[in-house]
């Protein structure tokens, strides 16, 4: 059986949760707004080093700067505009950005993300990028309500993953471009995922319980 890393989706919940969680023994948590993990990730500064901080939410160009400053990962890079300021705003003391790109898998008008048919060449120039380390692919597929419909979203994602794998790895010798992390499957759809091989869940709800928005 594939490894399976746990990321835990913390957003809106307080960050005392993300503490009692890391005191279970987590260390890896994902949000969805980029100035509300910046704001956990400064009130549990004294953690930072046993803590990985991930934004799977969407990204705008005018907030790069303070993820490339603060985050250890990126799920939603979909434009080679994003992964550009990322590169260039990377602090150079820091380890490389890990970056997963976006596929909108579904083909949902609207979802965020890279068509099928463009992610080739955007996953060949986010490779070249420096002060990033491309890892995988991200999908945040349609809901299903049964298994076998579940699946195949995430059969597709993993098949183009090992595509990438046979393309980058021919033109990029060299140079570490593992590509381990499928990033897919959240609390509705977890076991789907895990079958057609995730390497990371994205599971918030039922670690947390259900989230409360405000009211707009």
């Amino acid at each position: 059986m594939q490894d399976i890393s746990l990321l835990v989706v913390s957003k809106t919940f307080p960050a005392s949760a993300v503490r009692a969680a890391h005191a279970a023994g987590e260390r890896r948590f994902g949000e969805n707004y980029v100035q509300e993990g910046l704001d956990k990730i400064t009130e549990l500064a004294e953690l930072r080093a046993e803590l990985e901080w991930h934004l799977i939410g969407p990204l705008q160009s005018n907030k790069t700067k303070p993820v490339a400053q603060h985050f250890d990962w990126v799920h939603s890079v979909d434009r080679l505009k994003i992964a550009q300021r990322l590169s260039e705003q990377r602090p150079p003391e820091l380890p490389p950005l890990n970056i997963c790109l976006q596929v909108n898998i579904s083909g949902e008008a609207s979802k965020s993300g890279v068509s099928a048919a463009d992610l080739p060449a955007l996953a060949q120039a986010v490779a070249g990028l420096p002060r990033l380390r491309l890892r995988g692919l991200m999908a945040v597929p349609e809901p299903a309500a049964d298994f076998e419909t579940q699946r195949q979203p995430h059969r597709a994602l993993a098949a183009l993953l090992a595509q990438l794998r046979r393309q980058l790895g021919q033109q990029h010798k060299g140079q570490d471009l593992s590509l381990d992390t499928l990033s897919m499957g959240m609390s509705a759809d977890l076991e789907a995922a895990i079958a057609e091989g995730a390497s990371m869940v994205r599971v918030g709800s039922a670690i947390f319980g259900a989230r409360t928005y405000p009211q707009v």
